[in-house]
């Protein structure tokens, strides 16, 4: 299980005026994350999204509060933890000039997989995610869509029980994102814990089994998608959504 209290995160950015102003990009969120569930974060651009993930990710030092992976502690379990996790960031640049097998085979090295597994792990992938036409080809060759899913591969190759997807299917065809989304109910039929950040409402009420709303970098609302819907007495998480913040957006 996957727990995070009162996380804040603050940040000094410059304004027009030249003057140097604090704000909090996370204020108080809390969260929890159980085994074999989807957890959606939902909100627009500037919310706080991108860096609660990079905070439960451990790639940001949060200002306060506290992480636990399995009643582990993160600042005291780091590496352990970091053993477990697969995070995927919506602009994660890979090497253009490998091909997806050599790049896979280099994750591999880098998270320690035996050499004797590897090469079994890596057709397994490619199998899950549709990769095995151009498992051979540069990258820099590749689709967008193509290139996505090798981005997600790398995530997978040591088998990690937590899942921290920021925008995985973001610009990608219908065909791209649906084996996308395929994998990721599949993973959660495994028991995996997957957070899942996304601009597209419509996937988060299909795969979500809660979606947290997060707005000016508190959360507003949480619940599975029909909880919140009814609370908010719409159809739609979308319309719910807007129905929340009521056009108080944090967009720029």
């Amino acid at each position: 299980m996957l727990k995070v209290e009162n996380i804040k995160k603050k940040f000094v950015k410059l304004t027009k005026k030249k003057e140097h102003v604090e704000f909090y990009a996370n204020n108080g969120i809390s969260l929890e994350a159980h085994d074999g569930e989807i957890i959606g974060i939902l909100g627009p651009n500037g919310a706080g999204k991108t860096t609660l993930l990079r905070i439960i990710a451990g790639i940001l030092e949060p200002t306060s509060g506290s992480i636990f992976f399995d009643n582990l502690n993160y600042h005291d379990n780091e590496t352990e933890i970091k053993k477990n996790i697969a995070y995927l960031s919506g602009n994660t640049k890979i090497y253009n000039t490998l091909s997806c097998y050599e790049l896979l085979h280099m994750c591999a090295d880098i998270y320690d997989v035996e050499k004797s597994d590897a090469e079994k792990r890596i057709m397994e992938i490619a199998k899950i995610l549709n990769m095995e036409s151009f498992l051979y080809n540069r990258i820099g060759s590749l689709s967008t869509g193509q290139t996505q899913r090798v981005n997600i591969a790398r995530c997978l190759i040591h088998n990690p029980k937590y899942y921290i997807l920021d925008e995985a299917t973001s610009g990608l065809d219908i065909i791209s994102s649906q084996i996308i989304l395929n994998f990721i109910k599949d993973e959660k039929k495994k028991g995996k814990t997957i957070l899942y950040s996304t601009h597209y409402m419509e996937e988060a009420e299909n795969i979500c089994d809660k979606v947290i709303m997060i707005n000016k970098g508190i959360i507003i609302a949480e619940g599975s998608p029909d909880k919140i819907k009814k609370q908010t007495n719409t159809t739609n998480l979308r319309d719910a959504f807007f129905k929340l913040i009521e056009g108080d957006t944090n967009e720029e």
